[in-house]
């Protein structure tokens, strides 16, 4: 989410032109058989969420993004106010919180007894934690400050608080832990979108904190770079690259891991190759894999004895000049995506340590949603008693265009920021100072770098101090 509130409203014009070109019936576009007040109840009594959205995506062939950055080369977008065709139906809260999908590994590091073993279920939740963006190439909605989501799942065995802590410039702070008591991840995200002619670069300035109780472990790391390439001309396509390190502060036992750019080949697109190794620098395993598909981890030797017979038979692609669609792509035509191999070079005797989960089959028609985003903004029969009255989920442009009002999401996404731009104002005036509601500044305790922590109180559900900002 990185749209600004002190646009001078350039682009209300086209939004309303996107309004009046999106061909969309509301009455006729919820498809997903279900209103968004029913969900289905399993036999255990825990509700499943559902498994579509209410209406299916428009198409952005009409739109040029183009239209909107060609005055922004090399400039920060976080100032940009992007029209709502750009946009995909969640707040950048919600996004976060799909880094809890693939939860599961962080349970399987709590029971691990091997430090090794709780290191490798830690480094792949890391690579999960961006897997969700394959292919997403919608922006979601900047949070407007003071903006919360919470998310609790039984069946997955968490909860989950994030809250806007900062508008200028953006910041997203978040807290999660296990029902059981098991663990507490939290972290605060500065996203940073820079635009480079024909790509959008994408630096999450992120802390991510994890405390394993039983085994009063600590763990920390950043987030890869994320490019979005062909916003100009062309199908967009996503990369991550860049070096993750990921530290436990309790034995000193680090994994690197080296997120590859594509290269003028595209021969490591998607690439993750990593290692980790105890406090004496010694290496205890490999990892390798892709971040859009697996991740596997093998010892170092059987690694490299394997590279080294991969390179005496020719496995290594050979060099060559340049082919004439590379050479146009340094140039002005679209800088398509090279062409992916389908599955990750498998090194017998290798444990796998993570796969993504399958999309739903009409995934492309929900912004390439996963299964577990598609659940994100649904409100359940009831909810609204019970959220705090600045959870995303009661935001009406997001609602709006999840339903497919695409023209009343326009106006009540406009009427928002200006909301929140006469708040400001009147704080200005009257030297009233913002403060948060459920996060305050401080050191993290494992890093001593400055950070959002969780000052506690949310599920107490007292929420009488709350700002009105819908």
């Amino acid at each position: 989410g990185f749209d600004s509130d002190n646009s001078s409203g350039d682009f209300s014009e086209a939004n309303h032109k996107v309004a009046e070109m999106l061909d969309l019936d509301p009455h006729q576009s919820n498809r997903s058989g279900k209103h968004n007040g029913e969900t289905e109840i399993q036999e255990n009594g825990i509700k499943r969420p559902r498994t579509s959205l209410p209406a299916p995506m428009f198409s952005r062939s009409d739109f040029s993004v183009w239209s909107i950055l060609k005055k922004c080369i090399g400039l920060e977008l976080s100032k940009i106010t992007m029209p709502i065709v750009f946009n995909e139906p969640l707040s950048f809260l919600q996004r976060i919180t799909e880094y809890m999908e693939h939860i599961y590994l962080i349970n399987k590091a709590c029971s691990q007894a091997d430090p090794l073993e709780r290191m490798q279920a830690v480094a792949a939740f890391a690579v999960s934690a961006v897997a969700s963006q394959w292919e997403r190439t919608g922006k979601p909605f900047n949070p407007l400050l003071g903006e919360t989501y919470e998310l609790t799942r039984e069946d997955l065995g968490f909860r989950f608080i994030s809250e806007q802590v900062s508008h200028h410039p953006p910041i997203s702070a978040f807290y999660s832990e296990g029902l059981n008591k098991d663990f507490v991840f939290h972290g605060s995200i500065y996203p940073k979108l820079k635009f480079w002619g024909k790509r959008i670069e994408l630096q999450k300035m992120i802390d991510f904190s994890l405390f394993l109780y039983r085994h009063n472990e600590a763990y920390t790391w950043t987030n890869p770079t994320c490019c979005v390439h062909n916003v100009i001309i062309g199908k967009l396509w996503l990369e991550q690259y860049g070096t993750v390190e990921i530290v436990n502060h309790s034995t000193g036992d680090k994994c690197v891991l080296n997120f590859k750019p594509c290269g003028l080949f595209g021969k490591e697109l998607h690439r993750v190759e990593g290692y980790i190794q105890d406090k004496n620098r010694k290496k205890l395993c490999v990892i390798y894999g892709k971040w859009t598909e697996c991740l596997w981890c093998t010892d170092p030797t059987t690694y490299e004895t394997y590279k080294k017979n991969e390179r005496r038979g020719g496995g290594e692609q050979k060099k060559s000049k340049p082919s004439e669609d590379v050479i146009k792509s340094e140039n002005d035509e679209a800088d398509d995506m090279p062409e992916v191999q389908d599955t990750v070079q498998f090194i017998p005797g290798s444990k796998l340590l993570w796969r993504i989960n399958c999309r739903p089959p009409n995934s492309s028609q929900m912004y390439n949603f996963t299964s577990f985003a598609v659940s994100l903004n649904e409100l359940e029969k009831g909810m609204e008693a019970i959220l705090a009255p600045t959870d995303c989920r009661l935001r009406p442009d997001i609602r709006n265009m999840e339903n497919g009002n695409m023209d009343v999401a326009s106006k009540e996404k406009e009427r928002l920021e200006e909301k929140q731009r006469a708040a400001r104002k009147e704080r200005a005036r009257d030297e009233v100072e913002w403060h948060t509601r459920w996060f305050h500044q401080g050191t993290n305790p494992y890093t001593g770098t400055s950070d959002w922590l969780y000052s506690g109180g949310y599920f107490d559900r007292d929420f009488s101090d709350c700002p009105d900002i819908y």
